[in-house]
């Protein structure tokens, strides 16, 4: 690319418009008030929203989160109007600006999760027992044109299943939008990142390709979650929150989009009065500055900080009844400012992306030797325990260590459990277990599950009545499947 150069005339050009009337402001400096007035509008809002919930701060693991997504408006405003400022370099803000849409994102499923439970082990609990619902569409579409519920998209048997690709979903858009961020700076940096053209020579057309497939593909997940469970956290109002996070990202991603197609198809052109930068940086900046201050409006009732106040405590001293009431103690700390160092701290996101590389590469193998599988199939169960069964006990990418017991037939002498490499399938005295048709596919399952060999262990053992059983540890590679109990 030594000879590839970029024609970046919006970039390298100077704002020089004629006055909108007589002694008037340009349409330029007109934008920079209104975008301005906006923007200090949604941050006073959002501010005094999230130094509430930081300042009564009573359950974190919730709270947490919701700062983090109230953030997303003064951020995006502030942005935007940086970008009016200095177009010249409206790139750098819009490409690091825009990296806190994937946090939010993240957030935002973080917080439907603790809705639902406290913690990831309660969570996997609840999403167990679960029946995962159809895709919505254009799965169903998808799925006409490649084998319907057998095929690569269908609905996973298991609620866990469905629950880890929702997971995988969702944070692998924080970890592309952080690299695109990363090569967007450097291919800026060095002339061939090219805002003004879709030429595949330079980066901005693959760039903006691969994060509208990331982003699509994160907030599909999270409308399929919110769909699975708004049953079960309707007292959260979780549709207005749904709501105002795909506001943000629509309307963030897809008008500036719109606008720079129409400015590249010639529908929309330059004058002296409104010039290439105003069409292309400072128009879709001034629209987000008003978006976010509408929507900071709409936070006020989709994330309220009242029901998160503790009343006050009478004092315990039966001789202090005369003293005033004991005030609530919170866990923000002075003016809030532990709670803010609290949802600033990465260390939970970059956690949450760990494990989801760890199930894609690690626990998918085996995770249909989760127990969801065999109550899936509802033959599952300590059934036929006196007689013989086969009882599993698999330990997962998250530490949590389960055991299953599948009753099999009669008869006598000892059980016997026999792991085979690469064949993938475990015969025991009762049944066998085989793989899946050799069906693969994120879609297709995503059972939090690991073989023993990759540091996850993985136990089964033949039972035989009262007289004791035997036990073999499967190695590496082994990736069984339960064919006859799904």
């Amino acid at each position: 690319m030594g000879g590839l150069v970029c024609n970046s005339t919006t970039e390298d050009q100077t704002i020089t418009e004629v006055p909108l009337w007589n002694d008037g402001l340009t349409f330029h400096h007109l934008c920079l008030m209104i975008s301005g007035s906006f923007a200090i509008f949604a941050a006073v809002v959002s501010f005094g929203l999230l130094m509430n919930h930081a300042t009564h701060y009573s359950k974190p693991i919730e709270q947490r989160h919701i700062i983090r997504i109230i953030w997303m408006l003064p951020i995006y405003s502030s942005v935007a109007w940086l970008s009016i400022y200095y177009y010249k370099s409206s790139v750098y803000f819009n490409i690091v600006g825009y990296c806190y849409e994937a946090f939010a994102i993240s957030a935002f499923f973080t917080l439907l999760c603790q809705y639902i439970a406290p913690d990831l082990h309660s969570q996997k609990e609840y999403f167990r027992a679960i029946t995962p619902k159809k895709w919505i569409w254009p799965l169903p579409w998808l799925q006409k044109c490649s084998g319907g519920e057998n095929g690569i998209w269908r609905t996973p048997r298991s609620g866990l299943t469905w629950f880890n690709v929702i997971w995988v979903g969702i944070f692998q858009y924080c970890l592309m939008r952080v690299l695109m961020t990363i090569i967007g700076v450097i291919t800026q940096h060095f002339g061939v990142y090219c805002e003004e053209t879709l030429n595949p020579q330079f980066a901005y057309v693959w760039i903006l390709g691969i994060d509208w497939i990331a982003v699509c593909v994160a907030m599909y997940c999270l409308v399929q979650f919110y769909v699975q469970i708004k049953e079960t956290i309707s007292s959260y109002s979780p549709f207005m929150k749904l709501l105002c996070i795909k506001l943000v990202i629509f309307l963030s991603f897809w008008q500036s989009s719109i606008i720079s197609l129409l400015c590249d198809i010639g529908l929309i052109t330059a004058n002296s009065k409104i010039q290439s930068p105003d069409l292309t940086v400072t128009l879709p900046n001034v629209l987000i500055c008003i978006e976010m201050a509408l929507i900071s409006i709409l936070h006020l009732w989709s994330y309220p900080w009242e029901p998160y106040t503790k009343p006050t405590t009478s004092p315990d001293d039966d001789d202090d009844y005369n003293m005033p009431p004991k005030p609530p103690m919170y866990q923000g700390g002075r003016w809030g400012l532990l709670a803010l160092v609290d949802c600033f701290n990465p260390l939970d996101l970059v956690q949450a992306i760990a494990r989801s590389i760890r199930w894609m590469f690690v626990g998918r193998k085996s995770r249909t030797l989760d127990p969801s599988y065999f109550d899936a199939g509802g033959r599952g169960g300590a059934s036929g325990l006196g007689h013989g069964g086969i009882a599993l006990h698999v330990t997962d990418v998250d530490g949590d260590t389960r055991t299953h017991i599948h009753g099999g037939g009669g008869g006598g002498g000892g059980g016997s459990a026999t792991g085979v490499g690469k064949g993938r399938t475990v015969t025991g005295r009762y049944g066998s277990i085989g793989d899946e048709d050799g069906r693969g596919g994120l879609l297709s399952h995503a059972g939090n599950r690991d073989s023993a060999g990759s540091g996850v262990g993985m136990e089964i053992h033949g039972l035989h009545g009262l007289h004791g059983h035997e036990d073999e540890e499967m190695g590496m590679g082994t990736r069984p499947a339960m064919r006859e109990f799904l």
